[in-house]
């Protein structure tokens, strides 16, 4: 079978997941030197370059599986996953990890130290996880696997680009009505034009000529421009393993929430119709974590959220590649403090929403009916994170706390902040845990609906979900919580009730794949 390394729906799908990588390097570039004051030196000539090299590895790698599944399934339709950095865990790393640090010691170094070591201890868990991730699964409802998805999609994917676009909807909103247009209709633009590369240019556009970018900030930038090779760092790793206690109780979670994440979005790309090995996709996460933390990254990358999103938009094989080669050439050459001052952000982020909408609308498409109240179940435990970490930004903001507060004078004014903090740590897999238990009762199937039960007793009590930290009886109140759904669910097992009966068509319900529109369909073929 000839398969091209390039369709038309490869461009639109690269400016698209382009610009969604590019946006979370930016970021990440401004949390390392704004809020760590980590050296522009260290951040531009070791940080970006160590990011480059594990983003090639990884898009490069997932252009082989997609192309081996190709050539597998004779079909010429297959979408590589998408592979960048972790958002979630670049705001980790900074404010969990190297800023209470920095805060600490008024050392850069030794904050960029432990986030060395923070990323290489998550690359491990997730190797751990390549083992695990295939019978959890195996044997969880699909409903809380996307259910869970779409809540981080929703929620930490979608909101604060929301919240960036509404603030400045001058440039946002049309760049938004103009994504729409092109990835979720069939028309097209004159000359073929890729509706990613129009919607920047038209943003961007906007943003010049109503006054929102500055000249000299671009002038500023251009002095960041110069050219950086990686290399090892292994001293700056080995330094901060040397104080590795203290990371484990961040890191074991996160490390699982990670495989935990991957494991939901391949369970994504299978119900758009790519049905990729997950022991081969953790095992790649993994090795990327450990690779970039080697060389001096602290961001760990990994398989994204929005395959369905770039299948839709026709996207194919090469995209992933191609985004993963310019990203890191952009990386070496120190640019992204010079993107950053020519692209208004309000620009580039609404092709994150589009994303949440898609990864949102799937949770519900893809799963049987019935099913839908699991899929709000799974997204609750991750509103809550997003809920309470606003809360404790804003309060930070405030020169306060929670904790100074008090959960009396909060509960007064009508925000239950701890019960949000709770119900929202270890959300990913506190929403796989809940999902599934609505799932499997729906269908009287309340033997597994125990067994999720006790899963999720057993995970409360050494707090990955709902504890602060792990440790031993971290939340044994609801851990007993779940022990008593068990115990319940055990009872009705007992008396024997028949499971539920498919409603027609139900099977059927369950595998969509999203229809491209027809000319990216043509293309691809």
């Amino acid at each position: 079978m000839k398969l091209p390394y390039w369709v038309r729906g490869d461009t639109n799908a690269f400016f698209g997941f382009g610009v969604n990588v590019l946006v979370n390097v930016l970021t990440l570039t401004g949390l390392c030197i704004g809020v760590v004051h980590m050296a522009s030196g260290d951040v531009f000539g070791t940080v970006l370059p160590a990011l480059g090299v594990a983003l090639v590895f990884g898009n490069i790698y997932y252009t082989y599986l997609a192309r081996r599944l190709a050539r597998k399934e004779n079909r010429a339709d297959v979408t590589a996953m998408p592979y960048g950095p972790s958002v979630p865990h670049m705001f980790i790393v900074i404010f969990v990890i190297m800023l209470p640090i920095y805060l600490r010691t008024d050392d850069p170094m030794r904050a960029w130290q432990a986030g060395l070591a923070w990323a290489f201890i998550i690359g491990v868990i997730v190797l751990i996880g390549a083992f695990v991730g295939p019978y959890i699964r195996k044997y969880a409802p699909r409903a809380a696997l996307l259910g869970t998805l779409a809540g981080i999609s929703i929620t930490f994917i979608s909101m604060n680009p929301a919240a960036q676009m509404w603030d400045m909807a001058w440039i946002a909103l049309p760049v938004f009505a103009l994504l729409l247009i092109g990835l979720l209709t069939d028309i097209k633009l004159p000359g073929n034009i890729p509706i990613g590369l129009a919607a920047l240019l038209v943003g961007t556009a906007i943003g010049w000529i109503g006054g929102a970018m500055s000249v000299p900030d671009v002038e500023s930038a251009a002095g960041d421009i110069a050219v950086a090779v990686p290399d090892l760092k292994l001293g700056l790793l080995f330094d901060g393993l040397g104080d590795m206690a203290p990371l484990l109780a961040t890191a074991i979670p996160l490390g699982v929430y990670n495989f935990t994440e991957a494991m939901t979005n391949v369970e994504s790309a299978a119900t758009a119709g790519d049905n990729y090995n997950l022991r081969s996709v953790l095992l790649a996460d993994g090795a990327g974590a450990v690779i970039g933390s080697a060389l001096g990254s602290p961001f760990p990358p990994a398989v994204y959220v929005g395959h369905p999103g770039w299948k839709a938009a026709g996207g194919r094989t090469g995209y992933s590649m191609a985004t993963g080669v310019v990203i890191a050439l952009l990386c070496f050459l120190g640019m992204f403090g010079l993107l950053g001052a020519l692209l208004p952000t309000p620009a580039i982020v609404p092709i994150l929403l589009y994303i949440g909408l898609l990864i949102g609308a799937q949770a519900f498409q893809a799963t049987p009916r019935a099913h839908a109240a699991a899929v709000v179940a799974a997204l609750i435990p991750n509103i809550a994170a997003w809920a309470s970490g606003q809360m404790d930004n804003a309060l930070a903001a405030a020169g306060t706390s929670a904790a100074q507060v008090g959960d009396a004078a909060l509960e007064g004014a009508g925000v239950f902040y701890h019960g949000l903090l709770v119900l929202g740590q270890g959300a990913i897999l506190a929403g796989l845990v809940l999902g599934a238990i609505v799932a499997f009762i729906i269908d009287k199937r309340f033997w597994h609906a125990a067994v999720f039960a006790g899963s999720g007793a057993v995970l409360s009590f050494i707090g990955l979900i709902h504890g602060e930290k792990v440790a031993w009886n971290a939340n044994g109140q609801v851990a007993l919580g779940y022990a008593f759904i068990a115990v319940v669910c055990v009872g009705f097992a007992l008396a024997k009730v028949p499971p539920r009966e498919p409603e027609p068509g139900e099977d059927d319900a369950e595998v969509p794949a999203p229809r491209p529109a027809p000319d990216l369909e043509k293309a691809a073929a």
